[in-house]
């Protein structure tokens, strides 16, 4: 494993970033691979091009500098929603990726912490049911696991994913989202 000296800065991605973005995102999601269903995994995990679209469709990245190398991705996307069965604007936290060779040194948490701080609205995720060290890594930061019958209308509603992924995702939720979810029933 390979230690790259120097303190954490968490910066707004810039267009010019974007290919290391992507490289990031292919190189952490590795872990995926014999994990996620094999008919939900490819290689390039997402292609430079679909990176481009996610910022295209709203997804502000944050990136997570060691000794001036990028090392850590995450994206924020406020979402505006007023279907019935939904819990209103909420914003979701997008594509949380570490470079493999930089995973438990406090990365993910620490960019996660910074997108937290600038959620103005009730905040959830969707993550792979399959993957159950980003589970860990989101209930550790406080997010509970919603309901099957819950991720499902979630899923539908906040993200645009196949029918096959909705099957096999999870959503999770910070307390203000839980609680606008729970309130509805």
């Amino acid at each position: 494993m390979s230690t790259i000296p120097g303190p954490l800065v968490i910066r707004p991605c810039r267009a010019s970033d974007e290919p290391l973005m992507a490289a990031i995102v292919n190189d952490a999601a590795t872990a995926y691979k014999g994990v996620i269903p094999a008919d939900r995994y490819h290689e390039p995990y997402m292609p430079l091009a679909e990176l481009r679209a996610e910022i295209a469709a709203g997804v502000r990245f944050w990136g997570c500098e060691k000794g001036g190398e990028l090392v850590g991705v995450m994206g924020l996307q406020d979402m505006d929603n007023a279907d019935p069965k939904g819990i209103g604007d909420v914003t979701l936290i997008r594509h949380a990726y570490v470079r493999t060779s930089q995973r438990g040194k406090g990365i993910g948490g620490v960019l996660l912490t910074q997108l937290m701080e600038q959620a103005t609205r009730p905040v959830m995720m969707g993550t792979w049911a399959a993957a159950t060290w980003a589970l860990g890594f989101y209930q550790k930061h406080g997010f509970t696991l919603t309901s099957q019958a819950e991720k499902e209308t979630l899923l539908r509603i906040y993200w645009n994913i196949p029918e096959r992924q909705v099957e096999t995702s999870v959503v999770l939720a910070d307390a203000r989202a839980l609680g606008l979810l729970r309130g509805l029933k």
